[in-house]
Parts: structure tokens; C-alpha cells; sequence
């Protein structure tokens, strides 16, 4: 009974409840800070949203998909015919602009006992938890390169860019869509900025900051200018001595007596 609120906890937490909402959400900024980027999305696990559909002694998957907003509703379906999921690649929709591509491939989070937010405060923990309670598209940045690569491709999302994304339940023994979320709220990419527009000073400071930096600023200024005047003074001081002292010299000769010749 006590997991049982646990979990409902869990579930309303993360804001993904059946009751309360079936589309994939973005993950809260507590749990991703800077989501999204310019080619990731942090959405969370679907926990509990699919436990009505779970059936004794059945495996089950789940595929999310991804599109951009540009794709046309119709192009949305993740079925085919026979009710069997997409196997469409990122390659063969052009990033999503033609369709949905499925993105990634994961096992049904556990409603029961699912990871404890709490433990994202643990340097130690951290990682592990979020890597339970997340998952982020767009993490891969090889696996269009790699001729050897067999798993599902999670490439990089385009930058400003539109995307809606989707969970599906699959029934992993048979293949077949058992169910699925809504289509998420549209999620943008960041924008690239150009270098023109990057704010490179250090750090927002306040009315009363600025105007004790221009205090200080003039206060330097005249203590570096009193400095100067004195330099410059002692210096044309140094020049004067001479020609005062040559000066003094000549008129010293001038006033002494000259010596008389006597006869013999």
C-alpha cells in the first residue's frame, strides 16, 4: 500500500499521471537546467501513464518518436496497416520533416518503485537517477556516421527548430502497438547566437553598483592626473636649475673687482 502512494506521488510529480495528461513532457528545470539546447531535448520517462495497458506474462517496449511541427498532420501516424509501429529513420524522414522517425528504444519505466528525486541532490546518485527518470533526444552525435551502428540512431536535433515528440507501448513479443501517448506541446531548440549578440560582460550589476564603479573611476582619474602634475613639475623644476645657476655664475664674475696692473 505504501509503495502504491509512492508512486502515485511519483506520477503527479512528474506530471505525467494518465488522469491528468498522455503526452510526453518536458523535463522540469530543477531536474535539466539549460533545456532545451540547441540539438537536445530532456523529456521525461513515461511513468504510469501506461499501466493500464500492462497485461501479466507480456513484455513490453517503449518507442518514442519525434517530428518537427512542419511535418503535416497526416504524415503524424507511428502505425501501419496491421497496427505494427514505424521502423522510419531520422535519414529517411529528413530529420523529421517528412514524418515521425523513431528516436529511441527503451524499457517501460516501473510505476512501483521508481527512482527517488530526492537522490538528485547526491553527487553520487545523481547521474544514475536522471539517467532513469529522463531521457534526452538528440544525445548521439556518432551513430549517423557509423556504418556499424545497428541500434536505433538518436542523432542531434536541428537548432531553432520546432519538434513534437510521441511515446508508444509495443508489445515486444508480437510487435504490435498496444498504446500511446498524444503528440507532445511543440518544443523549440535554442537559437544559435551570433557573435555580434553574445554578451560577454561578466555579470549583470545593479544601479547602486554602477555608480560606485563611476565614483572609483573619477577618483583614479584625479589621483593618476595629481600624479602627473607632480611628475611633470618636478621635471621642469630639473631643467630650470641649470640656466639659473649659469646665470647667477655670470653675474658673480661680473660684480668681482679686476685686478689693477702696478708700475714699476
Amino acid at each position: 500500500m505504501y509503495s502504491h502512494w509512492v508512486a502515485l506521488a511519483f506520477c503527479c510529480l512528474g506530471q505525467l499521471c494518465a488522469d491528468q495528461s498522455l503526452k510526453p513532457q518536458i523535463a522540469a528545470p530543477q531536474l535539466a537546467t539549460n533545456n532545451p539546447t540547441l540539438t537536445t531535448v530532456a523529456l521525461e520517462k513515461p511513468f504510469c501513464v501506461f499501466d493500464s495497458s500492462l497485461h501479466p506474462n507480456k513484455s513490453y517496449v517503449i518507442y518514442l518518436y519525434a517530428m518537427k511541427e512542419s511535418a503535416s498532420a497526416i504524415s503524424s501516424l507511428v502505425t501501419t496497416t496491421n497496427s505494427k509501429p514505424l521502423n522510419s529513420t531520422f535519414q529517411q524522414t529528413s530529420g523529421g520533416h517528412l514524418g515521425p522517425y523513431k528516436a529511441a528504444l527503451f524499457s517501460v519505466p516501473n510505476c512501483a518503485s521508481p527512482p527517488k528525486l530526492t537522490d538528485v541532490g547526491d553527487v553520487n546518485k545523481a547521474s544514475d537517477v536522471l539517467k532513469k527518470y529522463l531521457f534526452r533526444v538528440g544525445d548521439d552525435g556518432t551513430c549517423l556516421y557509423d556504418p556499424n551502428f545497428l541500434d536505433v540512431c538518436n542523432p542531434p536535433l536541428a537548432p531553432d527548430t520546432t519538434y513534437r515528440f510521441k511515446y508508444v507501448l509495443v508489445d515486444s513479443t508480437e510487435v504490435i502497438i498496444k498504446d500511446q501517448t498524444l503528440w507532445s506541446d511543440p518544443i523549440k531548440t535554442r537559437r544559435v547566437k551570433l557573435p555580434l549578440k553574445i554578451d560577454t560582460w561578466p555579470g549583470r550589476r545593479s544601479g547602486g553598483m554602477i555608480v560606485v564603479t563611476s565614483i572609483l573611476s573619477v577618483l583614479v582619474f584625479l589621483l593618476l592626473a595629481g600624479l602627473l602634475a607632480s611628475v611633470s613639475s618636478v621635471v621642469m623644476g630639473s631643467e630650470d636649475s641649470p640656466a639659473e645657476t649659469k646665470h647667477m655664475s655670470q653675474t658673480i664674475q661680473q660684480s668681482e673687482p679686476r685686478p689693477q696692473l702696478s708700475s714699476e
